[in-house]
């Protein structure tokens, strides 16, 4: 039986006036236990703790914390571009906030990079880095042709993109044969066919279900703001400034980056390499025990 756990949430006021969104789970009454922070995937939403019961064994402390857009985090305004130097600065101020002051960070898929811009851009707070099924920039080929042709005349108008595509996102999601959306449950954004045995267990698909469920709560505007940050956006760092070691956790059955983690090898100083099978988009939940034994201190 997986152990309850109190989820504690914190929110944290920008200098801009936005609110972020926390959880905090695990070990929340120790101070002493290691911290360890999960960035979620673009759809996701702070509503995710992996496999309870690995967490609660590793005896840290596990911060969620929603990107602008998700859940309850305020999304940005619309005349401010969004970009991965922003997302990762939030996962700081959630930090100064609760008195952290080093972290151990998983990345899952969107989240890997900011998990790697919170690496370059704090070293001082980052000890050790995860990225998780995380595509690399230059590799589209996951994306349908037709929603990579979107792409372009975005770019044309970075300060609209997010409004639009956000737009688009809600309109095709109208329609669940699209592939998932607000309109149904969610899960064609991030689960794929060696997913379905993860997703027969009811705790897990409950638990992914609620994620999604922040992700969508004000519409599509988080998802947009990730891929404009992602491909529209200067990136703002160099992933080969991040001086912590990067494990690099990537399954070969995983629809959207098998093979994306050769990418971020290639360009990390200190990058271990985990590939397994068996397992698709949703790896983050079959592999989770290994991250966190990773991320040990």
């Amino acid at each position: 039986m997986t152990p309850a756990t109190e989820t504690r949430t914190h929110t944290v006021t920008r200098p801009d006036g936005r609110t972020v969104s926390a959880d905090e789970v695990g070990a929340t009454d120790d101070p002493g236990a290691p911290v360890v922070v999960l960035l979620h995937s673009a759809p996701g939403s702070r509503a995710l703790d992996p496999d309870p019961a690995a967490t609660t064994g590793a005896g840290i402390r596990l911060l969620t914390v929603d990107r602008p857009g998700y859940g309850g985090s305020t999304a940005l305004p619309a005349a401010v571009l969004p970009d991965l130097p922003t997302q990762a600065d939030d996962v700081i101020a959630v930090l100064d906030h609760l008195g952290v002051a080093e972290v151990a960070v998983a990345g899952w898929s969107h989240g890997g990079r900011v998990a790697a811009a919170l690496a370059a851009r704090h070293p001082d707070r980052v000890r050790a880095v995860a990225i998780v099924g995380t595509p690399s920039p230059d590799d589209l080929s996951w994306i349908p042709e037709e929603q990579q042709a979107m792409l372009e005349p975005l770019r044309a108008e970075p300060l609209t993109a997010t409004a639009r595509l956000a737009a688009i996102l809600e309109e095709a999601g109208d329609d669940p044969a699209d592939g998932g959306g607000p309109a149904d449950d969610g899960l064609g954004f991030i689960a794929g066919p060696a997913d379905e045995a993860l997703l027969a267990d009811p705790a897990v698909r409950q638990r992914v279900l609620a994620m999604l469920a922040g992700a969508f709560a004000q519409g599509a505007i988080g998802c947009a703001a990730d891929v404009v940050a992602d491909q529209i956006a200067p990136w703002g760092f160099d992933p080969r400034s991040i001086g912590a070691p990067v494990h690099l956790v990537y399954s070969e059955d995983d629809p959207v980056a098998p093979h994306h983690g050769d990418w971020w090898e290639a360009r990390l100083v200190a990058a271990t390499r985990h590939t397994v099978d068996g397992v698709g988009h949703l790896l983050v939940i079959s592999e989770w025990g290994r991250i966190l034994a990773a991320l040990r201190p």
